[in-house]
């Protein structure tokens, strides 16, 4: 991969980026050919990892000035930046807005690898992951495993081995890596969510999706730190509709109006789905109520030939939705009828829905719900499927972001919990102590709660108090193996490895 100094002053130009062009004395604007032959052969915004022929974006609320003048250094002699820096770099690209800039330069750069693969993009404040995953399912058998997938718990790029993720949408640059990298490996489909940060801090700017999927809005990521207003937060979100070719909107959605005004006002075609048969749903699943594993799909039109039967290994309904929602997206991508009951119907999520039996007999859950509307879906599942007993429930709150959930726990945990033991959850910088005692100030009702800060001790506990007909709930971190404590990603058992380990060790 390599452009040159040419090519990065047009791509600026042509976005109405470029504001200046500064230079040391021995560089001359009207040396063309300069420009014309000088090669860059790496992006970074990591001033640690840069030599002289990388292009170094300034970016961050906490970049300083040092860190260009380190960079400069250790050999930098190109970089993009909103200020000119006292820096003795050869050259600095001085841009309106440097996120936007380093977006459209990683297009470049990577060669606009979105344009190679049909994209497909999920969002909503839950159920993008196994929305997600329903969907990779339903084309691993359309596209015989040619389909990456970016997921807020794990990500593939080669359609079978698997990472974890840092970000739900990856910076822009790391996202052109990527979809580059999915490329080269053959891939022709590419699913990944899309964070409502992601449009707020201009990680997809300028990335146009085949097809969008909107599932739902509830309040969330609310703070100083994020979305300063559920307007915002919202509006975010429904830059996706804006931003795709085709757009799948689940009709039982909160504002399902304004979506729909929006889809409209930006001419976007659109697709609806949902539990309940109107005028504006075009494809509806119904649960069977002999089995609450199996759903039919019903429409009046049917143009994608999706109606009939499907078998799920996910209990809930709401991810009958999810599924629906990724049989439309994947049908609309070139997907059969087939693929999407197949897909259905082997789709697998680590972390989702995940099942245990305590040595007592009590059911456990492990699930990844960790927002107001995917917590409270989950135990009015469990407490359905377990009205006799009672519900315990293991929960944190991550430090450092989303801190209007802390309050959301408290008020799911009064509704519809039993016993509830707060624990830590990626408390990064904060203290997990005082959130979970700023969860616990939200909890109003007769639930008997106990704070411990040790996570596993905390699972013992809820194992321990359970009974027979109870279910326990390990809520928050699903499969993922790390706790973020301070800036780093510190190894992590798993709750499911961990309840498993403790049942085992009971019997």
């Amino acid at each position: 991969m390599s452009i040159t100094l040419t090519d990065i002053r047009t791509c600026l130009l042509k976005e109405q980026l470029l504001k200046e062009i500064v230079t040391t004395t021995d560089w001359s604007l009207s040396l063309p050919d300069r420009f014309s032959t000088t090669q860059i052969h790496e992006l970074s915004y990591d001033s640690r990892n840069v030599s002289e022929s990388t292009l170094f974006f300034c970016k961050g609320l906490g970049f300083k000035e040092e860190y260009l003048k380190n960079a400069v250094a250790e050999g930098l002699k190109f970089y993009v930046s909103e200020t000119p820096y006292e820096a003795n770099a050869s050259l600095g690209f001085i841009v309106t807005d440097i996120r936007k800039a380093m977006a459209a330069l990683s297009m470049l750069f990577y060669d606009y690898p979105q344009s190679k693969m049909t994209l497909i993009a999920f969002t909503g404040t839950k159920g993008k992951t196994t929305a997600a995953y329903f969907t990779k399912f339903i084309l691993d058998h359309s596209t015989n495993n040619k389909t990456a997938m970016l997921s807020t718990m794990n990500s593939t790029l080669d359609g079978k081995t698997f990472f974890k993720s840092q970000l739900t949408t990856p910076e822009s640059m790391d996202l052109y890596r990527m979809m580059a990298e999915a490329v080269d490996n053959q891939m022709t489909h590419f699913v990944m969510e899309v964070s409502s940060q992601a449009y707020k801090v201009q990680r997809v700017y300028g990335l146009f999706f085949d097809v969008g999927i909107f599932l739902n809005i509830s309040p969330d990521h609310i703070s100083p730190i994020e979305h300063p207003t559920f307007d915002d937060y919202f509006y975010c979100k429904r830059q996706l509709i804006a931003h795709s070719k085709k757009i799948v909107i689940n009709r039982e959605s909160d504002y399902f109006h304004l979506l729909k005004e929006t889809a409209e006002m930006t001419d976007t075609p659109m697709i609806t789905y949902g539990s309940t048969e109107d005028e504006l749903t075009d494809y509806t699943y119904t649960r069977d109520p002999q089995d609450s594993l199996v759903f039919s799909v019903t429409s009046p039109q049917d143009t994608l030939h999706l109606t009939g039967q499907y078998q799920l290994r996910l209990g809930g309904e709401f991810n009958m939705g999810n599924a629906l929602s990724a049989a439309i997206a994947a049908s609309l991508s070139g997907a059969s009828s087939k693929d999407c009951q197949q897909g259905i119907a082997d789709t697998v999520v680590p972390g989702r829905m995940e099942q245990l039996t305590n040595a007592n007999g009590a059911q456990v859950y492990v699930d990844y719900a960790h927002n107001y509307v995917s917590l409270q879906n989950l135990l009015q599942f469990v407490k359905e499927e377990h009205s006799d007993g009672r519900i315990i429930v293991v929960i944190g709150s991550t430090g450092d972001k989303a801190i209007s959930r802390r309050k959301d726990f408290g008020s799911v945990l009064s509704d519809l919990a039993d016993i509830a033991f707060l624990t830590t959850d990626d408390p990064a910088t904060e203290d997990p102590q005082q959130i979970s005692e700023q969860i616990a100030e939200h909890i109003k009702s007769d639930v008997d709660f106990k704070i411990i800060i040790d996570r596993e001790k905390a699972i013992q506990a809820a194992l321990a108090v359970s009974k027979p007909e109870d279910a326990v709930v390990l809520a928050g971190k699903g499969a993922d193996l790390f706790q973020k404590v301070g800036k780093q990603d510190v190894p992590y058992e798993g709750d499911y490895a961990i309840a498993e380990r403790l049942i085992t060790a009971q019997k």
